[in-house]
């Protein structure tokens, strides 16, 4: 992982419509994952601790 002091932000492979109705997530920053809303890029951020992070991805995948 690369890591910078500005988030480098992604959406899903599997977003439809370009990644226009996804979150976007930043794990480049040491210690804290960011989350956001793809359609309000400058509206609130999510952020988690990686374990939290990757508990919840485990979970997600689980339901899916």
């Amino acid at each position: 992982m690369i890591t910078t002091d500005r988030p480098r932000w992604r959406t899903s492979t599997r977003s439809a419509d370009g990644g226009g109705n996804c979150v976007e997530v930043a794990d480049n920053l040491p210690g804290r994952v960011l989350v956001r809303d793809s359609k309000d890029r400058q509206g609130p951020v999510l952020t988690f601790g990686p374990a939290a992070w990757r508990a919840f991805l485990g979970y997600a995948k689980a339901r899916s």
